[in-house]
């Protein structure tokens, strides 16, 4: 029917225009509060636990082609107390195209008063891309676009990042990603040849936590995204901590999505986390919102040790 072709149109739109005319992005995440390693490899360690964190979205629900991702973060700080490593697996799929990312994070951290360091991170990996254009049904066979498939060769990466903390705050700068590696070329409908190719993403981040009560905090925090050719990004949020275990608030994204978000310290060990956005562009009417499920597992050698609540 005409509401399924329209699906797949605007599906297209999105798969095929962003990837062609903007260069692939990397995918983002409302609950970036709690999967840092996806934007900044100096985090890696910096909890001070080996955690394990396991993330899916579903953006723009209802809607043909829109973006799915998971992503599972494994990170910890090594016996050396100036070390901390990270492995990070996250695949992406947007309409036709499939890009699965394999990265390692290196981190160096250094004491810059009693309560606060500073590290110094690296990230190292592969990105897989795949864009099976001429596979899609319901679509135009004798348009050059839908007649042809992308399958790019392990296409290698790296990128670093600034990452400074304490007990209430934290401020990072990065670039996950420097090399601008290209996968191919596609043939668009007016005959003109485009470059499927990467774009350099610089990210700022940073967070503060304001004691409002003995029971309850307040938390909030930023992300800048800055992509060649495309507009700033910008994410806002705060959340509401209650007795340290159960977190509730909202974030905005600038011309974009409104979002509420919920997490729950269900152990000391275990969190969940879910977050709904609510679109605010022209898509609204054709999709009816974005999930996010977080879920996390620290796991502690040293039982003895006493560790404070953990905000970021």
């Amino acid at each position: 029917d005409m509401k399924k072709h329209l699906h797949i149109l605007l599906a297209l739109v999105l798969a095929i225009g962003s990837t062609v005319a903007s260069a692939q992005q990397d995918p983002q995440y409302t609950m970036y509060m709690w999967n840092m390693m996806a934007v900044n490899p100096a985090y890696a360690g910096s909890n001070e636990l080996l955690s394990i964190t396991a993330l899916a979205r579903q953006q723009w629900s209802g809607l043909d082609g829109a973006p799915s991702t998971q992503s599972l973060v494994i990170q910890s700080p090594l016996k050396n107390d100036k070390l901390g490593l990270g492995l990070s697996v996250v695949n992406d799929k947007v309409g036709p195209v499939n890009t699965t990312l394999i990265y390692g994070d290196f981190a160096y951290r250094i004491r810059t008063g009693q309560n606060t360091r500073l590290a110094f991170g690296l990230k190292a990996g592969i990105n897989l891309f795949q864009a099976k254009v001429g596979e899609l049904a319901n679509v135009n066979a004798s348009d050059p676009v839908f007649q042809q498939n992308v399958s790019g060769k392990p296409a290698p990466n790296f990128g670093f990042g600034l990452y400074y903390w304490g007990k209430k705050g934290y401020l990072g700068l990065s670039a996950p990603k420097l090399m601008e590696n290209s996968y191919g070329t596609v043939v668009t409908s007016a005959g003109e040849t485009e470059v499927l190719a990467e774009k350099r993403h610089f990210f700022l981040v940073g967070g503060y936590v304001f004691t409002l009560s003995d029971a309850v905090k307040l938390r909030p925090s930023f992300l800048v995204k800055a992509v060649d050719g495309a507009p700033i990004s910008i994410d806002l949020s705060a959340l509401f901590v209650i007795h340290d275990r159960f977190w509730i608030g909202g974030a905005y994204r600038n011309q974009s999505s409104c979002s509420a978000i919920a997490a729950f310290q269900v152990t000391d060990q275990f969190k969940v986390g879910y977050a709904y956005d609510f679109t605010t562009t022209e898509l609204r009417g054709y999709q009816s919102g974005s999930h996010e499920l977080m879920l996390t597992y620290d796991l502690r050698f040293n039982k003895n040790k006493i560790l404070s609540p953990r905000y970021f």
